[in-house]
């Protein structure tokens, strides 16, 4: 195990820096001249110029991107080019928004999927069964955006029960801010909820299929005593896989939710600061935000190793 997970670490490290030499160059070859493009067309050369000594954006590349790795490694994101401030507190105040909304949104579908997919699966031959894998189908076809828009309207506009947009802050009011964040919430979590259902009931059928699991049936076990005893384990792994795919997938989908929504979100201020040409706040965010998708993939790999012994002796 040891090996095992420091052949994983060694592949994220050498995946992050990928990504940033990525990220990095990507950034400054779409934008070229990054002190024109932060000043705008309208700006003088005698402007430009000042503004790449300023910050160092006339020095040779390689140098500028060490120092940006530098810098992150010290957990300095920068600062914002036009209003100085640090990128490390524009990101936080946002998390305290798109954290709580993906993580619920997470849970949600997990809550969902896990029960309605088992069940699927083990009455997959009931019409209960067949009615919940009809709807993990539908829900998959379901834009994100649009399933936000039905429920403003049903709930928000309609009924009236709940917020159909705006963000209350925590310190404001604690009731007010968990308001803002449930039909959100409720929105990224049926559509993950019904994507994962359909994964976990192709998982559990698969397994239910196995000659160990009929072995434990020809013992007398129902089929849910013989999925818990001998057949969970082998279900959790391609679960744990699609789990961690789905991440970035909802990551993905919090840019669109907390646009529908109006919430100052993470994804929101992204979108904000590429229209207002913040090179450094995007770059140093979007960054983060692949840390952190990788991080996920590599807690996914080490569950893998935990679950299935060959996992880890594979080369």
């Amino acid at each position: 195990m040891p090996v095992y997970i420091a052949r994983k670490l060694a592949f994220f490290l050498l995946a992050v820096l990928v990504a940033s030499i990525a990220i990095f160059l990507l950034i400054r070859g779409a934008g070229g001249n990054v002190a024109a493009v932060i000043l705008g067309k309208d700006a003088t050369a005698e402007a430009i110029n000042a503004l790449a000594q300023q910050y160092g954006l006339d020095r040779p590349l390689f140098v500028q991107y060490f120092d940006w790795i530098g810098n992150l490694l010290q957990g300095d994101l920068g600062r914002s080019f036009r209003t100085n401030e640090p990128v490390t507190d524009l990101v936080v105040s946002r998390l305290s928004i798109s954290i709580p909304l993906c993580v619920s949104g997470l849970i949600l579908g997990l809550v969902i999927a896990i029960p309605a997919g088992t069940y699927s699966a083990l009455n997959s031959d009931k019409p209960l069964g067949a009615v919940i894998a009809l709807l993990s189908q539908v829900g998959i076809a379901v834009p994100v955006f649009w399933a936000g828009i039905l429920l403003s309207l049903l709930f928000g506009v309609r009924l009236g029960w709940l917020p159909t947009g705006g963000w209350t802050n925590w310190d404001v009011s604690l009731w007010g801010a968990v308001r803002s964040l449930v039909l959100p919430v409720i929105s990224l979590g049926l559509i993950l909820g019904a994507s994962l259902t359909r994964y976990v009931r192709s998982a559990v059928l698969d397994v239910m299929n196995q000659d160990y699991v009929r072995t434990a049936r020809a013992t007398g076990m129902t089929r849910m005593q013989a999925l818990l005893q001998v057949g969970l384990r082998n279900a959790a792994l391609p679960i744990a896989t699609v789990v961690g795919l789905q991440i970035a997938e909802l990551i993905g989908g919090t840019v669109i939710i907390e646009t529908v929504f109006s919430l100052p979100g993470l994804s929101r201020m992204i979108l904000a600061n590429v229209a207002a040409r913040e090179v450094i706040v995007v770059q140093s965010t979007v960054m983060l935000i692949i840390i952190f998708v990788m991080f996920i993939n590599l807690i996914v790999d080490l569950l893998y190793g935990v679950l299935d012994p060959r996992v880890r002796l594979a080369r």
